[in-house]
């Protein structure tokens, strides 16, 4: 059987990130070049047997060597319990991990996967309109069979650089049609998103994967729309300035039974793990939740790029990898 793995963490909250912090050894089931420099993967569990169930939205974080850590969003049917698929865009600017799945991960190899877990659910709504940035199509695939599924209205606008580069695309025009718009920007240019999403609709959920510069379109088309219309899904953190509190701040970890001092220029998770305080972390950015721990005493000061503004407001969970605090001391129950 697979090798699973249980990390001593809790604090995860229900109705945010939710998921497993199980890690497994599986076996590149499949490997196929997909589109320019997209690669497909799928993993399945050697001796055959089923893997973890998981919901649309839902991202697995894959373990490299040189302690990399990598997320990708699952892409294949969810009813199929017997492989995992991911889609990785080859970055050659980035810091390894793409390269290392294109180049050197080979069908028939081992690899190491923590997950799944979700912090981009699928809510329900009456209608849906989905909006992908290239690569950012994985975690709409699902969606749009779970849309689909339910009998919900829904429209898909898909960009990216040119056709070519654009992953599932005869795939999604086959099967659903009219419905998906492919726009790949050699021919049509910037997405429209003023004319997309310029009429607000009731009961009408937007979601949206893709680069920075379109999700931060799609916020400001959005702005009219009613709070928690929009959901989205950032392959890479917020642009960070300072934090309001310079100076050092105490942490009291209650289950750990220790109390620590994060200093400037230090994250808690630095410190925690300087104190051998038990925490999963993955993209020490503050974009996959792994790190998501519950807060019980002081205000923190949120950095991350997944809570949503209500769920800041709350002030129940904090990422401990790039949040801080706004108080002098923090009680976590971790």
């Amino acid at each position: 059987m697979s090798e699973v793995v249980v990390d001593s963490h809790t604090g995860v909250k229900a109705g945010s990130v939710t998921g497993t912090e199980e890690i497994r050894t599986l076996v590149v089931s499949r490997k196929e070049l997909i589109a320019d420099d997209v690669v497909l993967l799928e993993f399945a569990d050697p001796d055959g047997g089923d893997l973890t169930a998981w919901e649309p939205g839902a991202h697995i974080d894959l373990l490299l060597p040189g302690d990399m850590s990598r997320q990708y969003s699952l892409c294949g049917d969810v009813a199929n319990r017997r492989v995992w698929q991911v889609a990785v865009l080859r970055e050659p600017e980035g810091r390894g991990g793409s390269i290392y799945l294109h180049d050197e991960l080979a069908a028939g190899a081992s690899i190491r996967i923590r997950g799944p877990r979700n912090n981009f659910a699928f809510d329900k709504a009456g209608s849906y309109i989905f909006v992908a940035g290239g690569i950012g199509v994985t975690p709409m695939l699902p969606m749009i069979a779970a849309a689909e599924s339910a009998g919900a209205s829904w429209e898909l606008v898909y960009g990216g650089r040119t056709k070519s580069s654009m992953s599932f695309v005869d795939h999604l025009t086959s099967t659903y049609g009219e419905r998906v718009s492919i726009r790949p920007q050699d021919e049509f240019g910037l997405l429209d998103l003023p004319g997309l999403l310029g009429t607000v609709r009731g009961d009408t959920a937007v979601y949206c994967c893709g680069p920075e510069p379109l999700l931060q379109a799609i916020e400001n088309a959005c702005e009219p729309w009613p709070a928690g219309s929009l959901h989205l899904e950032r392959f890479s953190p917020k642009a960070l300035e300072e934090p309001l509190l310079a100076e050092s701040f105490e942490v009291e970890c209650q289950m750990s039974d220790k109390t620590i001092t994060v200093p400037p220029g230090k994250s808690i998770v630095d410190v925690m793990q300087e104190n051998d305080i038990p925490i999963v972390v993955s993209c020490q950015e503050g974009t996959c939740g792994s790190c998501e721990t519950v807060i019980l005493a002081g205000t923190p000061e949120h950095r991350d790029s997944i809570l949503t503004p209500a769920e800041r407001e709350a002030n129940e969970t904090m990422m401990v990898c790039v949040s801080r605090a706004l108080t002098p001391r923090l009680t976590l129950e971790i």
